[in-house]
């Protein structure tokens, strides 16, 4: 028979684990380069750019949309990174509390 305290118990455990992963993604980091290293973007698990290093070898004037694309393109790999590495801490948090059914993805969720 069906035990809707049974599941309601279980919504409520799933719910603080989702809690506690999302709080814990600000210590998840990665980062991201472009031009050869020159640029460097360290982002963390909340989608939040924490640290940017350019080399002060193209800090020049007329280089300026040059370093313009490359902090782009660095932030945007840095982001890509840390979304991945996100996703697992929050997959791993809840492993056991969700169901796995085959063509649900709940990482929308988080």
């Amino acid at each position: 028979m069906f035990d809707m305290m049974k599941m309601l118990g279980k919504v409520k455990e799933v719910q603080a684990k989702v809690k506690e992963a999302q709080d814990n993604l600000v210590k998840i980091t990665d980062s991201g380069e472009s031009g050869a290293g020159m640029v460097k973007v360290v982002a963390n698990g909340k989608r939040q750019i924490i640290q940017i290093d350019i080399d002060p070898e193209i800090i020049k004037k007329e280089d300026k949309e040059m370093l313009q694309d490359l902090v782009v393109a660095a932030v945007n790999k840095a982001l890509e990174n840390v979304e991945v590495k996100a996703k697992e801490e929050l997959k791993k948090s809840t492993e056991g509390l969700i169901p796995n059914i085959p063509g649900l993805d709940l990482s929308g969720m988080f």
